[in-house]
């Protein structure tokens, strides 16, 4: 890393500034909701028939191609939707490649989905 910096001249926060405009994530956002597997079961049958990956290692992940990156196996945005293991919250993760516009909108998109499903902000 010191020899990243060094080599570009650049400080260690415009480096990581850098990185982060490429990927612009969501940061966690919990939400209290009745029915934790429900509402995860609800966003993924909302969102299966466009994603390009689902994986449940860690909750739900669905990654998704962009139009400009259709057929390209580029992920334009994914999401990470989980339940926790000790109150009734939903935690969202979304990301994406190059676009805080995007994952605004899809953040907004699964949020709101969410709530039809009682979800409500959380106190933390």
């Amino acid at each position: 890393m010191l020899e990243r910096i060094c080599a570009s001249g650049q400080s260690l926060a415009d480096l990581v500034g850098e990185r982060m405009n490429l990927f612009p994530c969501s940061g966690e956002i919990n939400r209290r909701i009745p029915d934790v597997p429900g509402a995860i079961a609800a966003v993924q049958a909302h969102y299966e028939a466009q994603a390009t990956s689902v994986d449940h290692t860690d909750g739900l992940s669905m990654e998704f191609e962009g139009a400009a990156g259709a057929g390209t196996g580029a992920v334009a945005w994914r999401l990470n939707l989980r339940g926790s293991n000790t109150e009734p919250l939903i935690r969202l993760n979304v990301e994406a490649r190059g676009s805080e516009a995007l994952m605004q909108q899809k953040t907004a998109e699964v949020l709101a989905l969410l709530a039809t499903r009682g979800a409500v902000a959380a106190d933390h």
